[in-house]
């Protein structure tokens, strides 16, 4: 699929996936929509009522604007390597060490100062906050575990969609290339499990931020909340791929009407944490370059030779979920099917008003 690679193509590519996404994604969370926009319009009124003024956005716009300000300058390679890299090269040359050599582990501490910006930046608004809102309680920032499992099959629908997905755009020259972003991730499992669990951590906190915070801090904005965090979403994904950048933009939405159906970020946090694993799996993949030594350096080696299967296992275990949760739920809708077609033909066969004589 090389055409997909060429400019006078690849701009437009997103333009019909959005078109034919946004019917469903509208179908699916229209109601939660419509719920936000009724409790929002609730929670003006119980201010005008009172006199009060709502500062939560005002306080959160300032401090997004801020955060993601620091994470662009101070959390960027340049940055490392001209401030950060020369302490950490006199602690190795004081302490030697191979955990502290940057000849070896120069890279990994890299995306480690990466992700350690980008975890703090997102934490820090959950730090701060009560210092101006006493009363706001930080659980209520979508880290409420009731009612995980009654949505877990929304989780499965978005693996069985993505799986399919990620296996196609893997082939793409861009995605290979730039996952996983820590390029040394196969040279090891050490290697592989220290980007990964720093890669999922900042994963975390990036849902925290958008879906858990940004979300509850703008209710007052109702539906809207979810399209105020999606354009700073979408621009957090600026160097990365264009396909991936552009599908950030719906990635954005769903997860945002996910986390706000089931006021919970973890069900998002699941899906995001697959689907990068997957990304750094299938390119390294594509290089040839999964891991095999336990440590750099190391002469001990473990090949896992089944990526493959098991990522399609995965699919299969979700594939599963979902067809567990559509054989409950088929009685239920079966019946307003029913209750459909029923006012359908009703309204069908309701004899028409005869125009009497004098009517024109």
């Amino acid at each position: 699929m090389h055409w997909l690679e060429l400019p006078a193509v690849k701009w437009a590519v997103p333009l019909p996936l959005l078109a034919l996404v946004a019917p469903v994604v509208w179908l699916a969370f229209r109601r939660t929509w419509k719920q936000l926009d009724a409790e929002a319009l609730v929670w003006r009124r119980e201010l005008a009522e009172r006199g009060e003024v709502d500062y939560r956005p005002v306080v959160a716009l300032t401090l997004v604007a801020v955060i993601l300000t620091w994470q662009e300058f101070y959390g960027r390679p340049d940055f490392y390597l001209v401030v950060i890299r020369p302490l950490l090269a006199n602690w190795a040359s004081a302490h030697p060490s191979s955990w502290t050599n940057p000849g070896i582990y120069d890279d990994l501490y890299g995306r480690a100062w990466w992700g350690a910006t980008r975890i703090g930046g997102y934490l820090l608004p959950l730090l701060v906050w009560r210092l101006f809102f006493r009363r706001d309680r930080i659980a209520d920032f979508g880290l409420h575990v009731r009612g995980f499992r009654t949505h877990a099959w929304i989780y499965a629908l978005c693996v069985v969609v993505m799986v399919p997905v990620l296996l196609l755009v893997s082939r793409q020259p861009d995605f290979a290339n730039y996952y996983p972003m820590y390029k040394l991730a196969g040279r090891s499992w050490l290697d592989f499990a220290i980007w990964e669990a720093v890669y999922l951590t900042q994963f975390f906190t990036l849902e925290l931020f958008f879906r858990g915070w940004w979300l509850r801090t703008m209710r007052g904005f109702g539906a809207g909340a979810i399209w105020s965090m999606v354009v700073p979403y979408c621009m957090v994904h600026y160097g990365k791929p264009y396909l991936e950048a552009s599908a950030a933009i719906i990635a954005g939405v769903v997860l945002g009407s996910l986390a706000m159906r089931t006021r919970s970020i973890y069900a998002g946090f699941l899906v995001h944490a697959t689907v990068a694993v997957l990304m750094d799996i299938l390119a390294l993949g594509q290089r040839n370059f999964l891991p095999v030594a336990l440590a750099p350096g190391s002469k001990r080696q473990l090949a896992f030779t089944h990526w493959t299967a098991l990522i399609w296992v995965a699919w299969a275990l979700a594939l599963i979920v979902l067809a567990a949760k559509i054989w409950r739920a088929w009685p239920e809708l079966r019946a307003s099917l029913g209750r459909w077609r029923s006012e359908r033909n009703g309204e069908n066969t309701k004899p028409q008003a005869v125009a009497g004589p004098g009517s024109s």
